[in-house]
C-alpha cells in the first residue's frame, strides 16, 4: 500500500495502523493528522480522492465529516460565552423569542450543547430542499414539543442540534455558524474546514459513498445488539425519528448540499483542518489559541452521562463534545471531541497535548466508534508510551 506523508520519530505505529486500515479494514481513501503541543507529528494520506474513482488522494483533499462537524460548531457558542456575548445558563428563548412555545420555556443554552433539550426529533420531518433553507430548520424546532422535560435526561440530537446552535449564533452575532467559523476559527488558523463549502474549494472535496457495512472480521466485531438494531429500524422509535428529521436524507455529494451550512452534519474538512482546530482549542498553533484554559475545562466537564434516549447506549457529553468512554473511546480521560457517523473523527486530549483528525470517503455503519479511526487512536496511544 502506497502511503504519502510523514510521521515524527516515535509515531511509526500510526503509519503501520494506517496501512492496515487499507489492507484489512477496507479503507479506500483517507487521511490522518496528529498534532502534539501545537506541532504536526503525523500527516498521512493514501488511496483515491473519490470513493468511486481513480484520482489519487492529495495532500489537500477534503471530505464531508458528518457529525464531526458538531465538535467544531460547538466551539462557536463556547467562544461567544468566553467573550461575554452568550450566557450558557440563559433560556434559549432569551435570544430567540419564537422558541418559547410548547413547553420549551425552560430549555437553556447549555441544554442545546449537552443534548438535554428534549428535541431530538421533528413531528414533521423536513425535505432535503427545506433543510437547505437556513430558516426552515429553526422554525421547525421552534414549533416542536419536547419529547421529555428539558434538562431532566439526555438523548443525542443528531440533526436538530445544528438548527438550534445555528439560530442561537445568528441571533447573537447576526451571522450563521458557518460564517462565524470562517471568520473567527478557520480563517485565523489557516484551517481547511468549511461549513458551507465555497465554490472556489469545491473541487478539493472528494465524493463519498453510501453508508455500508464493512466486510469480514470487522463486520463481526461491529455487529450491534438487537435492541440497538430495533431502535434504528423501528419508524416509531425516537432513534429512527431523530435521524429522519430530514427525509429522505440529502445526497451528500450534491453541490447544493455541500454549499449549505448545517452545523450538525455537513462540515467539509481535511484531516489537518480537523486536527489543527482541535490543537488550537487546547494550545497555541502558530500564534492562535481558540479556548482559554477555563473554556477547555468547561467544554470537557461532564454534563450528560448514562443511557442515551436516542443512541440506546451509554454516552457521555460535555458542552457540545462527546467525552471519553465506551461509546466514544478517545485517547484518555481528558479527551473531548466528536465522531462523524461513517468514520470521521476529531478530538483533543489536554493531558497529552494531542489533537487528532481522521477523514475518509468510505462511510461505514458506525455512529460513534469506527474501527479504522479507533485503530489509529490506539496507535497514537502506543506512540505516547
Amino acid at each position: 500500500m502506497d502511503v504519502n506523508g510523514a510521521v515524527a520519530e516515535g509515531f511509526e505505529p500510526v503509519r503501520e495502523a494506517f496501512v492496515r486500515n487499507f489492507e484489512q479494514l477496507g479503507d479506500r481513501g483517507a487521511a490522518v493528522v496528529v498534532y502534539r503541543d501545537g506541532r504536526r507529528v503525523v500527516d498521512l494520506w493514501a488511496g483515491t480522492k473519490d470513493v468511486d474513482g481513480g484520482e489519487p488522494w492529495e495532500h489537500g483533499t477534503a471530505q464531508i465529516v458528518r457529525s464531526a462537524t458538531k465538535g467544531v460548531a460547538a466551539a462557536v457558542p463556547l467562544m461567544l460565552a468566553e467573550r461575554g456575548q452568550l450566557d450558557l445558563d440563559a433560556p434559549v428563548g432569551a435570544y430567540w423569542p419564537e422558541f418559547k412555545t410548547r413547553g420549551k420555556e425552560r430549555v437553556l443554552v447549555r441544554h442545546v450543547l449537552n443534548h438535554r433539550a428534549g428535541l431530538p426529533a421533528l413531528d414533521r420531518p423536513l425535505t432535503p430542499e427545506q433543510a437547505l433553507d437556513p430558516r426552515r430548520g429553526p422554525e421547525a424546532v421552534a414549533a416542536q414539543s419536547p419529547a421529555w422535560e428539558p434538562g431532566t435526561d439526555h438523548g443525542y440530537h443528531a440533526l436538530t442540534y445544528g438548527w438550534m446552535l445555528d439560530e442561537l449564533v445568528r441571533r447573537v452575532t447576526g451571522r450563521g455558524a458557518g460564517e462565524w467559523i470562517a471568520a473567527e476559527i478557520a480563517g485565523p488558523l489557516g484551517a481547511d474546514f468549511w461549513l458551507g463549502l465555497p465554490g472556489a474549494h469545491a473541487a478539493r472535496a472528494g465524493r463519498v459513498g453510501r453508508i455500508e457495512a464493512p466486510e469480514g472480521g470487522a463486520a463481526l466485531r461491529m455487529r450491534p445488539k438487537r435492541s440497538v438494531t430495533d431502535a434504528y429500524t423501528d419508524p416509531a422509535s425516537l432513534t429512527h425519528r431523530a435521524f429522519a428529521a430530514i427525509t429522505p436524507f440529502p445526497d451528500q455529494n450534491d453541490p447544493a448540499y455541500r454549499a449549505a451550512a448545517l452545523p450538525a452534519t455537513n462540515g467539509i474538512a481535511t484531516a489537518d483542518g480537523l486536527a489543527r482546530i482541535y490543537a488550537a482549542l487546547i494550545g497555541d498553533v502558530d500564534g492562535v489559541r481558540l479556548f482559554a484554559p477555563g473554556t477547555v475545562e468547561r467544554a470537557r466537564a461532564e454534563e450528560s452521562a448514562g443511557p442515551d434516549r436516542v443512541l440506546v447506549i451509554n454516552t457521555r457529553f460535555g458542552l457540545g463534545y462527546m467525552l471519553h468512554g465506551s461509546a466514544s473511546p478517545f485517547l484518555g480521560p481528558t479527551s473531548f471531541g466528536h465522531p462523524g457517523r461513517g468514520g470521521a473523527l476529531g478530538f483533543a486530549d489536554p493531558d497529552s497535548g494531542v489533537a487528532f483528525g481522521y477523514v475518509t470517503n468510505g462511510l461505514r455503519k458506525t455512529v460513534t466508534a469506527d474501527p479504522r479511526a479507533q485503530a489509529l487512536v490506539k496507535a497514537v496511544r502506543a506512540a505516547l508510551v
